[in-house]
């Protein structure tokens, strides 16, 4: 069982502006492109902040004479790796504050951009891509489980579980494992047991 990676949702071309960049330039840029924020670069096509949308209203409204990408961004620029889980960089997303993350090669060079627009691509997985991946990856190979003695059915995202398994104790394992499958939305637990293991504990 594999979290998709960055590399596999991120946008590899990423929209870049040097550090002198004018106000009016990315503010073109923003439209043409239909983005909400531009990665600052150095020479190197290294990150150096990010200037988004909210960036050029905010300093415009405060009548700051701020009129360059290097005066506008927001920096240091918060990076994902290519190689990174998804939920890793969500994670980092959330606790930025930040909607977007430039990915970032092993030299620290710009290689493409990751969105929230890009995450929700997971929740639009297939269902039958979940339901096979919760058969074969998490019931079958992780927990060594007979795919007969259970049922998976999956509705937009919703996952359903019933059958029965051996051990009481194996219900909230398989529980959490299926709701970390990636497009899964939530789990309905209609699961029996034939030995309450737990209760001896």
């Amino acid at each position: 069982m594999r979290h998709r990676s960055v590399a596999d949702l991120m946008t590899p071309t990423a929209v870049s502006v040097a550090p002198g960049t004018t106000f009016k330039e990315i503010a073109r840029l923003l439209d043409e492109f239909d983005i909400t924020a531009v990665c600052v670069v150095d020479e190197s096509n290294r990150p150096l902040g990010v200037v988004s949308e909210a960036d050029l209203v905010r300093r415009r409204s405060a009548r700051a004479v701020l009129d360059s990408a290097g005066a506008l961004m927001s920096s240091p620029a918060v990076v994902a790796r290519p190689e990174w889980s998804v939920v890793r960089a969500a994670r980092v997303m959330d606790r930025a504050g930040v909607k977007r993350l430039p990915v970032v090669d092993d030299g620290g060079r710009l290689v493409g951009v990751l969105s929230r627009s890009d995450l929700v691509q997971l929740f639009l997985r297939r269902d039958r891509a979940i339901q096979e991946e919760i058969v074969e990856d998490v019931v079958t190979h992780t927990l060594g489980l007979s795919p007969s003695a259970l049922s998976v059915e999956v509705e937009d995202g919703l996952v359903t579980l019933s059958g029965t398994v051996r051990r009481r104790s194996l219900v909230p394992v398989l529980l959490r494992l299926c709701n970390s499958v990636d497009g899964v939305v939530g789990v309905v637990d209609r699961l029996r047991y034939e030995d309450d293991d737990l209760s001896r504990k």
